[in-house]
C-alpha cells in the first residue's frame, strides 16, 4: 500500500523506493507556483546533485514520456543507497504523484515499468564465504 498525501491543493506527496534508498517527492503545479518548473533533490538543483547525464534522464523519463516536463515543480528528499538507486527511486515517487494528480495517465507509466517498486536487493555475506556466494579458493595441496 501508497502512502499518499493531498494538502489543499498545493501540492501531492508520494514515496519512492528503490534497493535501500527512500525518495520524498513533491509534485506542485509550475503554473500556481509561478515558476517555469524544475526538480530540487535535496535541496540542490538536480543538475548538481546529479551530474550524469544518464541520472538526469532517469529522474525526468516519467515526465518526458508523458510530455509534462515544465509542467511541474518538483521537489524531493532522498536518502540511503547509491545515486543510481536514488535516481530510480525519485523516479518511482514522480511517476505514483503524476498517477494521483492524472489517473489517465496510469497505463502509459505502467507500459514503461516505473510504477513498479523494484524489489531487487543486494544479497546478504553468508558465514564462511567471502562475499554472497563467492567460496575461498580451494587448494587440493
Amino acid at each position: 500500500m501508497t502512502k499518499t498525501t493531498v494538502k489543499k491543493e498545493k501540492y501531492t506527496e508520494t514515496v519512492g523506493r528503490r534497493k535501500t534508498a527512500v525518495a520524498r517527492v513533491r509534485l506542485s503545479d509550475a503554473k500556481k507556483a509561478s515558476s517555469k518548473g524544475g526538480i530540487v533533490v535535496n535541496e540542490k538543483k538536480m543538475q548538481e546533485y546529479f551530474p550524469l547525464a544518464t541520472l538526469q534522464k532517469k529522474v525526468q523519463s516519467p515526465l518526458e514520456k508523458t510530455d509534462l516536463l515544465d509542467s511541474f515543480e518538483i521537489s524531493t528528499h532522498v536518502q540511503g543507497g547509491g545515486f543510481n538507486a536514488q535516481a530510480e527511486a525519485i523516479r518511482h515517487g514522480i511517476a505514483r504523484a503524476l498517477v494521483l494528480l492524472q489517473p489517465d495517465l496510469r497505463k502509459k507509466l505502467k507500459k514503461f515499468g516505473y510504477l513498479t517498486r523494484d524489489a531487487r536487493m543486494v544479497e546478504r555475506k553468508k558465514y564462511g564465504l567471502k562475499k554472497a556466494r563467492r567460496a575461498p579458493q580451494w587448494s587440493k595441496r
